[in-house]
Protein backbone atom coordinates (compact mmCIF):
# COMPACT_ATOMS: atom_id res chain seq x y z
CA UNK A 1 0.00 0.00 0.00
CA UNK A 2 2.94 2.28 0.82
CA UNK A 3 4.46 1.32 -2.56
CA UNK A 4 1.47 2.08 -4.43
CA UNK A 5 0.75 5.38 -2.47
CA UNK A 6 4.77 6.48 -3.77
CA UNK A 7 4.29 5.56 -7.42
CA UNK A 8 1.24 8.12 -7.47
CA UNK A 9 3.49 11.07 -5.92
CA UNK A 10 5.84 10.09 -8.18
CA UNK A 11 3.69 10.42 -11.09
CA UNK A 12 1.88 13.46 -9.97
CA UNK A 13 4.96 15.01 -9.37
CA UNK A 14 6.68 13.94 -12.91
CA UNK A 15 3.78 15.51 -14.59
CA UNK A 16 3.67 18.75 -12.59
CA UNK A 17 7.38 19.28 -13.98
CA UNK A 18 6.96 17.98 -17.32
CA UNK A 19 3.93 20.06 -17.86
CA UNK A 20 5.55 23.14 -16.56
CA UNK A 21 8.53 22.38 -18.52
CA UNK A 22 6.77 21.61 -22.21
CA UNK A 23 3.60 23.99 -21.06
CA UNK A 24 1.16 21.31 -22.58
CA UNK A 25 -2.08 20.56 -20.95
CA UNK A 26 -2.29 16.68 -20.57
CA UNK A 27 0.08 16.66 -18.29
CA UNK A 28 -1.27 19.04 -15.91
CA UNK A 29 -4.82 17.14 -16.29
CA UNK A 30 -2.84 14.09 -15.47
CA UNK A 31 -1.85 15.73 -12.15
CA UNK A 32 -5.18 17.14 -11.60
CA UNK A 33 -6.62 13.57 -11.72
CA UNK A 34 -3.74 11.91 -9.58
CA UNK A 35 -4.46 14.47 -6.88
CA UNK A 36 -8.34 13.89 -7.21
CA UNK A 37 -7.87 10.37 -6.78
CA UNK A 38 -5.38 10.67 -3.70
CA UNK A 39 -8.24 13.04 -2.01
CA UNK A 40 -11.57 10.70 -2.84
CA UNK A 41 -9.13 7.44 -1.89
CA UNK A 42 -8.67 9.16 1.22
CA UNK A 43 -12.01 10.24 1.94
CA UNK A 44 -13.47 6.73 1.53
CA UNK A 45 -11.33 5.01 3.92
CA UNK A 46 -12.34 7.55 6.48
CA UNK A 47 -15.95 6.86 5.57
CA UNK A 48 -15.54 3.40 5.45
CA UNK A 49 -15.36 3.17 9.24
CA UNK A 50 -17.51 5.65 9.75
CA UNK A 51 -21.12 5.12 10.73
CA UNK A 52 -20.73 1.44 11.89
CA UNK A 53 -20.98 -0.30 15.08
CA UNK A 54 -19.40 -3.33 16.62
CA UNK A 55 -20.91 -5.04 19.50
CA UNK A 56 -19.36 -8.15 21.31
CA UNK A 57 -21.26 -10.53 23.37
CA UNK A 58 -19.84 -12.50 26.24
CA UNK A 59 -21.46 -15.26 27.22
CA UNK A 60 -19.94 -15.60 30.60
CA UNK A 61 -18.05 -13.37 32.70
CA UNK A 62 -16.18 -16.54 34.57
CA UNK A 63 -14.96 -19.43 32.66
CA UNK A 64 -12.82 -22.29 33.80
CA UNK A 65 -9.12 -24.02 32.79
CA UNK A 66 -10.46 -26.81 30.65
CA UNK A 67 -13.74 -25.42 29.32
CA UNK A 68 -14.74 -22.81 26.28
CA UNK A 69 -15.31 -19.18 26.66
CA UNK A 70 -18.33 -18.24 23.89
CA UNK A 71 -18.53 -14.78 22.34
CA UNK A 72 -20.59 -13.35 19.81
CA UNK A 73 -19.65 -10.43 17.56
CA UNK A 74 -22.31 -8.75 15.29
CA UNK A 75 -20.91 -5.75 12.93
CA UNK A 76 -23.81 -2.98 11.62
CA UNK A 77 -23.55 -1.00 9.14
CA UNK A 78 -25.57 2.28 10.12
CA UNK A 79 -24.52 4.34 6.50
CA UNK A 80 -26.37 4.67 3.43
CA UNK A 81 -23.26 3.47 1.42
CA UNK A 82 -22.14 -0.32 1.42
CA UNK A 83 -18.97 -1.04 2.96
CA UNK A 84 -16.44 -3.08 0.71
CA UNK A 85 -14.47 -4.61 3.39
CA UNK A 86 -14.04 -4.57 7.44
CA UNK A 87 -11.16 -5.69 9.54
CA UNK A 88 -11.62 -6.35 13.22
CA UNK A 89 -8.57 -6.84 15.26
CA UNK A 90 -9.24 -7.75 18.87
CA UNK A 91 -6.73 -6.88 21.63
CA UNK A 92 -7.93 -9.08 24.23
CA UNK A 93 -5.68 -10.28 26.72
CA UNK A 94 -7.01 -14.08 26.83
CA UNK A 95 -4.27 -16.19 25.83
CA UNK A 96 -4.93 -17.92 22.73
CA UNK A 97 -8.06 -15.85 22.31
CA UNK A 98 -8.19 -15.03 18.25
CA UNK A 99 -11.80 -13.02 18.13
CA UNK A 100 -10.07 -10.66 15.37
CA UNK A 101 -12.33 -11.17 12.04
CA UNK A 102 -12.20 -9.49 8.34
CA UNK A 103 -15.59 -9.20 7.33
CA UNK A 104 -16.72 -9.55 3.78
CA UNK A 105 -18.84 -6.61 2.10
CA UNK A 106 -21.56 -4.74 3.93
CA UNK A 107 -24.74 -3.90 2.12
CA UNK A 108 -26.66 -0.83 3.06
CA UNK A 109 -27.90 -1.65 6.83
CA UNK A 110 -26.52 -4.63 6.85
CA UNK A 111 -24.80 -6.72 9.76
CA UNK A 112 -22.21 -9.47 9.43
CA UNK A 113 -21.84 -11.70 12.83
CA UNK A 114 -19.52 -14.55 14.00
CA UNK A 115 -18.74 -16.73 17.20
CA UNK A 116 -15.74 -17.54 18.85
CA UNK A 117 -15.16 -20.13 21.25
CA UNK A 118 -11.47 -20.06 23.19
CA UNK A 119 -10.33 -22.94 25.52
CA UNK A 120 -9.23 -21.61 28.61
CA UNK A 121 -5.34 -22.46 28.84
CA UNK A 122 -4.49 -20.24 32.10
CA UNK A 123 -6.25 -19.50 34.99
CA UNK A 124 -6.47 -15.08 35.81
CA UNK A 125 -8.20 -12.60 35.34
CA UNK A 126 -8.24 -10.93 31.71
CA UNK A 127 -9.43 -8.25 29.61
CA UNK A 128 -11.37 -8.48 26.35
CA UNK A 129 -11.20 -5.77 24.00
CA UNK A 130 -10.33 -2.95 23.08
CA UNK A 131 -11.59 -3.56 19.40
CA UNK A 132 -10.06 -1.72 16.31
CA UNK A 133 -11.66 -1.69 12.82
CA UNK A 134 -9.96 -0.85 9.47
CA UNK A 135 -10.95 -0.76 6.23
CA UNK A 136 -9.34 1.66 2.99
CA UNK A 137 -10.38 3.13 -0.46
CA UNK A 138 -10.81 0.35 -3.50
CA UNK A 139 -7.27 1.17 -4.76
CA UNK A 140 -5.67 0.32 -2.11
CA UNK A 141 -4.31 3.63 -1.00
CA UNK A 142 -5.02 4.46 2.27
CA UNK A 143 -5.86 2.58 5.39
CA UNK A 144 -8.10 4.04 7.83
CA UNK A 145 -8.40 2.85 11.68
CA UNK A 146 -11.03 3.49 13.96
CA UNK A 147 -11.17 2.18 18.15
CA UNK A 148 -13.51 0.98 20.47
CA UNK A 149 -12.14 1.70 23.66
CA UNK A 150 -14.78 -0.19 25.43
CA UNK A 151 -13.35 -3.17 27.41
CA UNK A 152 -14.62 -6.46 29.95
CA UNK A 153 -13.13 -8.64 32.27
CA UNK A 154 -13.47 -12.25 32.26
CA UNK A 155 -12.52 -14.27 35.16
CA UNK A 156 -10.89 -17.75 34.35
CA UNK A 157 -11.41 -20.03 37.76
CA UNK A 158 -8.18 -22.92 38.03
CA UNK A 159 -9.22 -26.51 36.66
CA UNK A 160 -9.85 -29.07 39.30
CA UNK A 161 -10.10 -32.89 39.46
CA UNK A 162 -12.59 -35.21 41.30
CA UNK A 163 -11.41 -36.47 44.00
CA UNK A 164 -13.04 -39.81 45.49
CA UNK A 165 -10.72 -40.12 48.08
CA UNK A 166 -8.94 -37.66 50.99
CA UNK A 167 -7.78 -39.20 54.28
CA UNK A 168 -8.55 -37.05 56.85
CA UNK A 169 -6.97 -38.31 60.86
CA UNK A 170 -9.32 -40.64 62.54
CA UNK A 171 -11.28 -39.05 65.63
CA UNK A 172 -12.15 -35.92 64.05
CA UNK A 173 -14.60 -36.28 61.19
CA UNK A 174 -17.21 -36.82 63.83
CA UNK A 175 -15.66 -34.46 66.74
CA UNK A 176 -16.79 -31.67 68.33
CA UNK A 177 -20.32 -30.95 70.26
CA UNK A 178 -23.47 -29.90 69.55
CA UNK A 179 -23.49 -26.19 69.62
CA UNK A 180 -27.18 -25.61 70.31
CA UNK A 181 -27.24 -22.69 67.88
CA UNK A 182 -29.62 -22.51 65.31
CA UNK A 183 -28.93 -22.70 61.75
CA UNK A 184 -30.07 -20.61 58.73
CA UNK A 185 -29.19 -23.16 56.18
CA UNK A 186 -30.54 -27.67 56.15
CA UNK A 187 -28.54 -29.28 58.70
CA UNK A 188 -28.43 -33.09 59.88
CA UNK A 189 -29.47 -32.05 62.99
CA UNK A 190 -33.24 -31.23 63.36
CA UNK A 191 -33.84 -28.32 66.33
CA UNK A 192 -37.86 -28.79 66.73
CA UNK A 193 -40.42 -27.10 65.33
CA UNK A 194 -42.10 -23.68 64.87
CA UNK A 195 -44.93 -21.67 62.89
CA UNK A 196 -44.53 -20.84 58.64
CA UNK A 197 -43.04 -17.60 58.49
CA UNK A 198 -42.72 -15.64 55.19
CA UNK A 199 -40.13 -16.41 53.13
CA UNK A 200 -38.98 -19.77 54.46
CA UNK A 201 -38.49 -22.51 52.06
CA UNK A 202 -41.41 -25.18 51.60
CA UNK A 203 -38.94 -28.00 52.07
CA UNK A 204 -38.21 -27.25 55.52
CA UNK A 205 -42.22 -27.44 56.00
CA UNK A 206 -42.99 -30.16 58.94
CA UNK A 207 -46.07 -32.31 57.27
CA UNK A 208 -46.97 -34.32 60.30
CA UNK A 209 -46.95 -31.58 63.12
CA UNK A 210 -48.60 -29.73 60.15
CA UNK A 211 -52.03 -31.61 59.67
CA UNK A 212 -51.71 -32.67 63.77
CA UNK A 213 -51.61 -28.45 64.51
CA UNK A 214 -53.80 -27.26 61.59
CA UNK A 215 -51.18 -25.04 60.69
CA UNK A 216 -48.32 -24.57 58.62
CA UNK A 217 -45.15 -25.85 60.73
CA UNK A 218 -41.34 -26.31 59.59
CA UNK A 219 -38.51 -27.60 61.16
CA UNK A 220 -35.15 -25.78 62.94
CA UNK A 221 -31.97 -26.73 62.58
CA UNK A 222 -29.03 -26.58 64.71
CA UNK A 223 -25.41 -26.04 63.43
CA UNK A 224 -23.66 -29.19 62.66
CA UNK A 225 -21.46 -30.32 65.75
CA UNK A 226 -18.76 -32.09 62.84
CA UNK A 227 -15.78 -29.78 62.87
CA UNK A 228 -14.32 -27.25 60.52
CA UNK A 229 -11.87 -27.84 57.69
CA UNK A 230 -9.18 -24.87 57.22
CA UNK A 231 -7.59 -24.47 54.09
CA UNK A 232 -4.51 -23.11 53.83
CA UNK A 233 -2.22 -22.35 50.90
CA UNK A 234 1.44 -21.24 50.75
CA UNK A 235 1.71 -18.44 48.05
CA UNK A 236 5.05 -17.39 49.74
CA UNK A 237 7.94 -16.11 47.31
CA UNK A 238 10.33 -18.40 48.81
CA UNK A 239 8.21 -21.39 48.48
CA UNK A 240 7.83 -20.98 44.68
CA UNK A 241 9.57 -23.64 42.06
CA UNK A 242 9.22 -24.07 38.36
CA UNK A 243 11.19 -25.09 35.60
CA UNK A 244 13.03 -22.50 33.28
CA UNK A 245 10.76 -23.39 30.86
CA UNK A 246 7.24 -21.82 32.48
CA UNK A 247 6.79 -18.44 30.76
CA UNK A 248 4.50 -15.77 32.06
CA UNK A 249 1.90 -13.62 30.81
CA UNK A 250 3.44 -9.88 31.77
CA UNK A 251 6.38 -11.08 33.48
CA UNK A 252 5.19 -12.35 36.38
CA UNK A 253 1.52 -12.69 35.53
CA UNK A 254 -0.40 -16.17 34.45
CA UNK A 255 1.62 -19.24 33.89
CA UNK A 256 1.32 -19.41 29.51
CA UNK A 257 0.93 -22.85 29.02
CA UNK A 258 2.61 -24.61 26.83
CA UNK A 259 1.60 -28.53 26.75
CA UNK A 260 -1.16 -30.42 28.03
CA UNK A 261 -1.61 -31.42 31.69
CA UNK A 262 -0.26 -28.50 34.87
CA UNK A 263 2.26 -26.40 33.93
CA UNK A 264 5.61 -27.00 35.38
CA UNK A 265 5.43 -24.75 38.28
CA UNK A 266 4.61 -26.04 42.21
CA UNK A 267 2.61 -22.39 42.20
CA UNK A 268 -0.08 -24.27 39.58
CA UNK A 269 -0.04 -27.84 41.00
CA UNK A 270 -0.58 -26.20 44.43
CA UNK A 271 -3.63 -24.04 42.82
CA UNK A 272 -5.45 -26.97 41.53
CA UNK A 273 -4.82 -29.13 44.62
CA UNK A 274 -6.60 -26.62 46.92
CA UNK A 275 -9.20 -25.91 44.37
CA UNK A 276 -9.74 -29.38 43.72
CA UNK A 277 -9.90 -30.25 48.04
CA UNK A 278 -12.28 -27.18 48.20
CA UNK A 279 -14.37 -28.81 45.88
CA UNK A 280 -13.91 -32.44 47.44
CA UNK A 281 -15.05 -30.92 50.64
CA UNK A 282 -17.92 -28.84 50.04
CA UNK A 283 -19.38 -31.52 48.23
CA UNK A 284 -19.21 -33.76 51.39
CA UNK A 285 -21.20 -30.74 53.12
CA UNK A 286 -18.60 -29.89 54.87
CA UNK A 287 -17.55 -26.30 56.75
CA UNK A 288 -14.73 -25.24 54.80
CA UNK A 289 -12.76 -22.24 55.27
CA UNK A 290 -9.56 -20.80 53.62
CA UNK A 291 -6.46 -18.59 54.25
CA UNK A 292 -3.70 -17.53 51.73
CA UNK A 293 -1.81 -14.25 50.71
CA UNK A 294 -2.22 -14.20 47.04
CA UNK A 295 -0.21 -11.65 48.09
CA UNK A 296 -2.79 -9.97 49.45
CA UNK A 297 -4.47 -11.35 52.63
CA UNK A 298 -7.58 -13.12 52.23
CA UNK A 299 -9.32 -15.07 54.57
CA UNK A 300 -12.74 -17.09 54.35
CA UNK A 301 -14.73 -18.05 57.42
CA UNK A 302 -16.29 -21.64 57.59
CA UNK A 303 -19.28 -21.70 55.11
CA UNK A 304 -20.87 -24.51 53.27
CA UNK A 305 -22.48 -24.27 50.00
CA UNK A 306 -21.49 -23.58 46.12
CA UNK A 307 -21.03 -19.64 47.24
CA UNK A 308 -18.01 -20.47 49.38
CA UNK A 309 -16.81 -22.37 46.69
CA UNK A 310 -16.88 -19.32 44.14
CA UNK A 311 -14.93 -17.40 46.55
CA UNK A 312 -12.69 -19.60 46.71
CA UNK A 313 -11.71 -20.81 42.91
CA UNK A 314 -12.14 -16.36 42.82
CA UNK A 315 -9.32 -16.08 44.81
CA UNK A 316 -7.13 -19.06 43.36
CA UNK A 317 -7.51 -17.44 39.71
CA UNK A 318 -5.76 -14.46 40.64
CA UNK A 319 -3.01 -15.46 43.14
CA UNK A 320 0.86 -15.28 42.63
CA UNK A 321 3.26 -16.63 44.85
CA UNK A 322 4.59 -13.02 45.84
CA UNK A 323 4.00 -12.89 49.42
CA UNK A 324 6.81 -11.53 51.76
CA UNK A 325 5.14 -13.71 54.50
CA UNK A 326 6.31 -17.32 54.83
CA UNK A 327 4.35 -20.18 55.85
CA UNK A 328 5.59 -20.25 59.21
CA UNK A 329 4.27 -16.57 59.55
CA UNK A 330 1.02 -17.22 58.22
CA UNK A 331 0.21 -19.91 60.94
CA UNK A 332 1.24 -17.79 63.28
CA UNK A 333 -0.68 -14.76 62.59
CA UNK A 334 -3.94 -16.93 61.25
CA UNK A 335 -4.38 -19.86 63.43
CA UNK A 336 -5.06 -18.09 66.74
CA UNK A 337 -8.52 -18.01 66.36
CA UNK A 338 -8.53 -21.49 65.40
CA UNK A 339 -11.21 -24.16 67.54
CA UNK A 340 -9.96 -27.15 69.29
CA UNK A 341 -10.33 -30.37 66.89
CA UNK A 342 -10.68 -28.16 64.21
CA UNK A 343 -8.51 -29.84 60.81
CA UNK A 344 -6.25 -27.89 59.38
CA UNK A 345 -5.22 -28.60 55.57
CA UNK A 346 -1.55 -27.14 54.88
CA UNK A 347 -0.94 -27.14 50.96
CA UNK A 348 2.91 -25.84 50.46
CA UNK A 349 6.29 -26.76 48.70
CA UNK A 350 8.15 -25.12 51.50
CA UNK A 351 11.07 -27.15 53.09
CA UNK A 352 11.84 -24.71 55.77
CA UNK A 353 11.99 -26.26 59.55
CA UNK A 354 9.82 -23.45 60.98
CA UNK A 355 6.68 -23.83 59.27
CA UNK A 356 6.83 -27.49 61.09
CA UNK A 357 7.42 -26.21 64.39
CA UNK A 358 4.40 -23.74 64.80
CA UNK A 359 2.18 -26.71 63.06
CA UNK A 360 3.58 -28.65 66.04
CA UNK A 361 2.93 -26.11 68.53
CA UNK A 362 -0.83 -26.17 66.57
CA UNK A 363 -1.08 -29.80 67.35
CA UNK A 364 -0.71 -29.58 71.09
CA UNK A 365 -3.25 -27.41 71.11
CA UNK A 366 -5.64 -30.10 69.56
CA UNK A 367 -5.59 -28.53 66.21
CA UNK A 368 -5.58 -31.45 63.63
CA UNK A 369 -2.71 -30.19 60.84
CA UNK A 370 -2.67 -32.39 57.72
CA UNK A 371 0.15 -31.63 55.32
CA UNK A 372 -0.08 -32.07 51.63
CA UNK A 373 3.48 -31.22 50.67
CA UNK A 374 4.22 -30.43 46.94
CA UNK A 375 7.84 -31.93 45.73
CA UNK A 376 10.21 -29.17 44.49
CA UNK A 377 12.94 -31.32 43.96
CA UNK A 378 10.94 -32.83 41.17
CA UNK A 379 10.71 -29.16 39.40
CA UNK A 380 13.99 -29.35 39.31
CA UNK A 381 15.05 -27.02 42.18
CA UNK A 382 15.08 -27.18 46.22
CA UNK A 383 16.60 -30.64 47.86
CA UNK A 384 14.52 -33.58 48.48
CA UNK A 385 11.88 -34.11 50.70
CA UNK A 386 13.20 -36.92 52.72
CA UNK A 387 13.83 -34.94 55.52
CA UNK A 388 10.58 -33.05 55.59
CA UNK A 389 9.12 -35.84 55.75
CA UNK A 390 10.67 -37.57 58.67
CA UNK A 391 10.51 -34.09 61.21
CA UNK A 392 6.19 -34.61 60.22
CA UNK A 393 6.40 -38.07 61.44
CA UNK A 394 8.30 -36.99 64.07
CA UNK A 395 5.85 -34.17 64.97
CA UNK A 396 2.33 -36.48 64.29
CA UNK A 397 1.38 -34.50 61.13
CA UNK A 398 0.51 -36.52 58.34
CA UNK A 399 1.58 -36.09 55.20
CA UNK A 400 1.16 -37.07 51.69
CA UNK A 401 3.57 -35.98 48.69
CA UNK A 402 2.66 -35.12 45.52
CA UNK A 403 5.34 -34.61 42.77
CA UNK A 404 5.37 -33.28 39.30
CA UNK A 405 3.47 -35.50 36.52
CA UNK A 406 1.70 -37.19 39.39
CA UNK A 407 -1.87 -38.13 38.76
CA UNK A 408 -3.77 -35.27 41.39
CA UNK A 409 -6.23 -37.50 42.18
CA UNK A 410 -4.85 -41.04 42.79
CA UNK A 411 -1.53 -38.93 44.26
CA UNK A 412 -4.31 -37.36 46.93
CA UNK A 413 -6.07 -40.70 47.83
CA UNK A 414 -2.81 -42.30 49.20
CA UNK A 415 -3.09 -42.83 53.03
CA UNK A 416 -1.34 -40.24 55.12
CA UNK A 417 1.86 -41.43 56.79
Amino acid sequence: MQNRRNTIYLLLIGALLTGLFTGRAIFFNLAYLLGGLLIVSLLWAWVSVRWVSVARKTRARRAQVGRNLEEAFVVHNRAWLPKLWLEVRDESELPGHRASHVVPSLGIRGKYRWYVETPCLTRGEFRLGPLTIMSGDPFGLFISPRKFAATSRVTVYPATVPISRFQLPMGVLSGGEAQRQRAQNVTTNAAGVREYASGDSFNRIHWASTARKDRLMVKEFEIDPMVDIWLFMDFSRGSLVEEPTVQRLRGNGPVIPNGIGIPPSTEEYGVVITASLAQHFIEQERALGFAAYVPHREVYQPERGNRQMLHILQTLAVARSLSSYTLGQMLTLETPYLTRGTTLVIVTSSLDASWIGEAQILARKGIRPVCVLIDPYSFGGGSKVDDTRAMLRLGKIPSVVVRKGDDIANALAQPLN
